[in-house]
C-alpha cells in the first residue's frame, strides 16, 4: 500500500512539473519561441534547395533539444530551488531520486512535444519532408536528449540562480551554434573550427538526427555519434547528480565540483577518439564538385594511416625505366588505354573507375598488383591534368562515400568480384598514395 501511495506520488508530481512547466514565461521562450524563430531563419536561408530544409532537419532538432534541455530544464529546476521547492521536497514520504527523475521525464515530454511542433511547421510552411526512417528518429531522439539532459542538469548543479544557468547555458550554446556544426553547417566552417567541433555533442547530435530525417542508410554507420553522445549524457548525468544541490543556502566544496571536471573529460576523450579514428576529416559542401577543394582542405589529408609500398595491402611499384619497361606494365597500359570506363567524361568518375582497378589487383592478390598500380597511377598522369587531378584525388578522399567505385574489371583480365565496400576502401588508400606523391608529401 506504502509503495502504491509513492508511485501515485511520483505521477502526481510528473503531472505537476508538466504544468508548472506549460505555466512559466522562460520555458516557453526556450522550448517552443526559441526553436521556431530558428526554423523560420534557416527557412529564410534554406528554402530554395530541393525539398527545402530537409538537409537542415538535424541541425533544428538538435538546437530544439539544447534549447529545451540546456536552458529550460536548468532554468525550471533552479528557480524552485530558489523558491525552496525542493528542500520540501526532500519532506515527503517518496525517493528524493524519483522526483529528480520525474522532472527530467517530464522536460523529455516537454522537449519531445518542441520537435514534433518543430516538425510539423516545417512540413506546413515550407513542404519538407517528414523524416524518412521515424522509428530510428525516435530511438535517435532519446540518445540525444539524454546527452543534452545530462548537461542541463550540470547546469542546474553548478549555477547559484537563474542568471548564472543563462550564463552557463549560454556557455554550451554559443559555442556549439557557432562552431559546432549545429547553427553553422560544418561544411561551411572552417577546418580548425570543423576538428573542434568533434569535441562537442552538437555535432554527433546533428549526425544521428539527419541520418534519420533523408539518409537511406539510416543509422546504419552512425556508432561513433550514438556512443560519443551516450558517453557525454552519462558523464554530465554522473557529476550533476553528485553535485545536485536541494537548498539554494548550500555551495558546492572543491571535492564536490571536481565531478565537473568528468563531464569536461567526456567531450575531451570523444574528441580525441575521433580525432585517433580519422573522423574528423574535413567536410565538403553536398554535391559541390572537386573544384570547391581549398589548398587548406588538401593539406589536412593526413598519410599516416599508410601501409609500405611493399605490404600486403596497396602494393605500389616503383617507377618503371622508361628503356627497360616489364612486359606485362606495357600489355596492361595498352588494355587501360582502350577501356572505356577510364575514358568518360566526367573527370571524378573517370578516377574513380582507374582507382577501382588498382584496388580490384589488390584484393584479388593479382601476382602483377604492384605493377597495376604504377600503371594506373601513370594513366591518370596521362588522362588528367596535374591541377584537377590533385583536386579529384583530395575530392575522393574527403568524400569517401561520393560516386560509384566499379567492382568487375573482366575485360582488363582480373575476375575476382569483390564487395564495393572494400574496393572503396582501397581505392581510397591508392588516391592517397598518388595524391602524397603528387605534393610531394610521399617520396616515390
Amino acid at each position: 500500500m506504502i509503495r502504491g501511495s509513492a508511485i501515485a506520488g511520483l505521477l502526481r508530481h510528473f503531472l505537476l512539473t508538466l504544468r508548472l512547466n506549460i505555466r512559466s514565461t522562460q520555458a516557453l521562450v526556450y522550448g517552443y519561441l526559441v526553436p521556431v524563430f530558428f526554423l523560420l531563419a534557416f527557412g529564410s536561408v534554406f528554402r530554395a534547395d530541393t525539398p527545402p530544409l530537409l538537409s537542415q532537419v538535424g541541425q533544428l532538432l538538435t538546437i530544439t533539444i539544447l534549447g529545451g534541455a540546456c536552458f529550460g530544464l536548468p532554468t525550471g529546476l533552479v528557480a524552485e530551488r530558489e523558491r525552496g521547492v525542493w528542500r520540501r521536497y526532500r519532506l515527503l514520504p517518496v525517493p528524493t531520486g524519483g522526483l529528480l527523475a520525474g522532472t527530467l521525464l517530464a522536460r523529455l515530454v516537454i522537449v519531445a512535444s518542441a520537435v514534433l511542433l518543430q516538425l510539423g511547421l516545417a512540413r506546413l510552411i515550407y513542404g519538407t519532408p517528414l523524416p524518412l526512417h521515424p522509428m530510428q528518429g525516435i530511438a535517435a531522439y532519446f540518445v540525444v536528449a539524454f546527452a543534452f539532459l545530462g548537461l542541463g542538469l550540470l547546469v542546474a548543479a553548478l549555477a547559484g540562480d537563474v542568471p548564472a544557468v543563462q550564463a552557463l547555458g549560454q556557455c554550451l550554446f554559443l559555442p556549439m551554434i557557432m562552431i559546432g556544426g549545429v547553427g553553422v553547417p560544418l561544411s561551411a566552417l572552417p577546418i580548425w573550427a570543423q576538428r573542434l567541433a568533434g569535441f562537442m555533442p552538437g555535432r554527433y547530435a546533428v549526425d544521428v538526427l539527419q541520418r534519420c530525417a533523408n539518409d537511406p542508410r539510416g543509422l546504419a554507420g552512425a556508432g561513433f555519434s550514438l556512443i560519443a553522445l551516450l558517453v557525454i549524457g552519462a558523464a554530465a548525468g554522473i557529476a550533476g547528480n553528485k553535485l545536485f544541490r536541494w537548498d539554494a543556502g548550500r555551495r558546492a566544496g572543491r571535492r564536490e565540483l571536481a565531478w565537473a571536471g568528468v563531464a569536461l573529460l567526456a567531450w575531451l576523450a570523444v574528441g580525441c577518439a575521433a580525432l585517433a579514428t580519422g573522423r574528423l576529416k574535413s567536410v565538403l559542401p553536398p554535391g559541390g564538385g572537386y573544384g570547391t577543394i581549398t589548398d587548406a582542405q588538401m593539406e589536412s589529408i593526413t598519410y599516416d594511416d599508410l601501409t609500405g609500398d611493399n605490404e600486403l595491402v596497396t602494393r605500389l611499384a616503383p617507377p618503371f625505366n622508361p628503356a627497360q619497361r616489364p612486359a606485362f606494365a606495357a600489355e596492361f597500359a595498352a588494355k587501360l588505354r582502350d577501356w572505356p570506363p577510364g575514358r568518360v567524361a566526367d573527370a571524378a568518375q573517370r578516377v574513380r573507375h582507374l582507382l577501382s582497378v588498382a584496388a580490384i589487383a589488390d584484393i584479388s592478390a593479382d601476382l602483377h598488383e604492384a605493377e597495376i598500380g604504377r600503371v594506373v597511377f601513370e594513366e591518370l598522369q596521362l588522362r588528367v591534368d596535374p591541377e584537377r587531378l590533385r583536386l579529384v584525388l583530395a575530392w575522393i578522399i574527403l568524400q569517401p562515400d561520393e560516386g560509384r567505385f566499379l567492382t568487375r574489371t573482366p575485360e582488363l583480365g582480373l575476375r575476382r568480384q569483390p564487395p564495393e565496400p572494400l574496393v572503396r576502401e582501397r581505392s581510397i588508400y591508392y588516391a592517397k598514395k598518388y595524391l602524397g606523391r603528387l605534393l610531394g608529401k610521399i617520396r616515390d
